[in-house]
């Protein structure tokens, strides 16, 4: 793997600890900007919302940019986002600085897609998309409950400085690792080509299942710590840890997933999606449990996790030479999936449901996808059966 695909997985866990490190901090920021538990959980659900806008958008306006240039603006806007989150006090200027970061970061998750599968032969993009997206589970692993601890210990400014920080560090690195200047004209992309291959009904099932899988995950993992603490009895205290060991769990689930996927993509979907839904069941029974509902956390992660992979080189394999505006797409409907989750769970929640019933929306959710994994394998079946019949057998002389 060459260098700078680590780079662009260094940023990705720079940026994603951002995304996730809320779910840790949820009570805290609650009391200190006077706003209910659901009403910070909407600033994960305004960061989601960001990257959906975001991803298709800057797709299409720096198409013909350098990717290095595309790259560090976004970094840059992102860092500036997140220093104005840690200054203010306010929830809706707070709100909408989550809001213009995801904007960006969802723009460096596209353009840093499509630099990877530049970078390596098709037969190594599931791996190579598992290294950058395992930036993302580092977050989990470290970033998560480091943001937590910080903002146990600091206050949740400290966290977003921290973000910030390392945001930063990591333009460094971008800067230094991705080449400049513009493709040569006959590869620069093409809008045009890149609409006609969004035309193309494998690939919005992919995106349907990429929606309902995360929004599966994520109406379980954003409510995660106070349904740990004040459903299953466990001290504030051991949140970090927690969340930490749904990291190892991701880490490990994300890197069998990106090794399998090149060689057996449904496989690892179907697995990941069925595991989601027992793991989720697991939840719905324990949870007034803590040492039950502290090992299904794991089994949370590496599942939610392992299916990532596959999801994402779906996406390319379908979109053949046009991945740009795919991949763009692809990040809005993980992002669907990650607003959608935690909205549902809110409005649970806010109805006096308590926070259990969070695992049976995820359920349902869970079972949505994996009906769809089963569509699309049927689907791709039935276009290798024409593919194989459209081919032409060559005449064989003897010679």
């Amino acid at each position: 793997m060459p260098l700078a695909i680590y780079i662009l997985g260094l940023a990705i866990f720079a940026q994603g600890t951002s995304e996730l490190m809320l779910a840790g901090l949820l009570p805290g920021m609650a009391a200190d900007l006077g706003v209910s538990v659901p009403d910070v959980g909407l600033l994960i659900s305004a960061f989601a919302v960001g990257m959906l806008v975001g991803a298709p958008v800057l797709a299409v306006v720096t198409l013909r940019w350098p990717r290095r240039t595309a790259l560090l603006a976004f970094l840059g806007v992102f860092v500036v986002s997140h220093i104005v989150g840690a200054l203010t006090t306010d929830y809706t200027i707070l709100l909408i600085s989550r809001a213009v970061g995801a904007f960006v970061y969802a723009g460096f998750w596209a353009v840093s897609a499509v630099a990877v599968i530049g970078m390596v032969p098709a037969n190594a993009r599931g791996r190579a998309l598992g290294v950058v997206t395992s930036g993302l589970t580092v977050a989990t692993v470290v970033g998560l409950p480091a943001g937590t601890l910080i903002g146990q210990h600091l206050g949740w400014q400290g966290a977003f400085w921290a973000v910030a920080a390392m945001s930063a560090l990591s333009a460094i690195g971008v800067a230094v690792t991705i080449p400049g200047g513009r493709p040569p004209a006959a590869e620069a992309p093409r809008l045009g080509a890149e609409l006609r291959a969004m035309v193309n009904l494998r690939l919005w099932f992919a995106y349907g299942t990429t929606a309902l899988t995360l929004a599966a995950l994520m109406v379980t993992f954003s409510y995660l710590a106070p349904l740990l603490t004040e459903t299953a009895g466990l001290p504030e205290a051991w949140v970090p840890a927690v969340l930490g060991l749904y990291g190892v769990g991701a880490f490990i689930g994300i890197t069998l997933g990106g090794r399998a996927t090149d060689a057996r993509p449904f496989t690892v979907l179907y697995t990941g999606a069925a595991g989601m839904i027992v793991t989720t069941a697991g939840l719905a029974v324990f949870a007034g449990q803590a040492v039950p509902a502290v090992i299904l956390s794991f089994f949370l992660g590496a599942f939610g996790f392992a299916i990532n992979p596959a999801l994402s080189a779906r996406v390319f394999t379908l979109a053949g030479a046009a991945p740009t505006l795919a991949a763009g797409a692809n990040v809005s409907s993980f992002n669907i999936g990650i607003t959608i989750g935690p909205w549902l769970g809110g409005l649970a929640i806010g109805a006096g449901l308590g926070y259990p019933s969070i695992t049976w929306i995820g359920i349902a959710l869970g079972i949505g996808a994996l009906a769809l994994v089963a569509v699309s394998a049927a689907l791709n079946r039935r276009a290798e059966r024409v593919e194989v019949s459209e081919t032409p057998v060559a005449d064989t002389v003897s010679a």
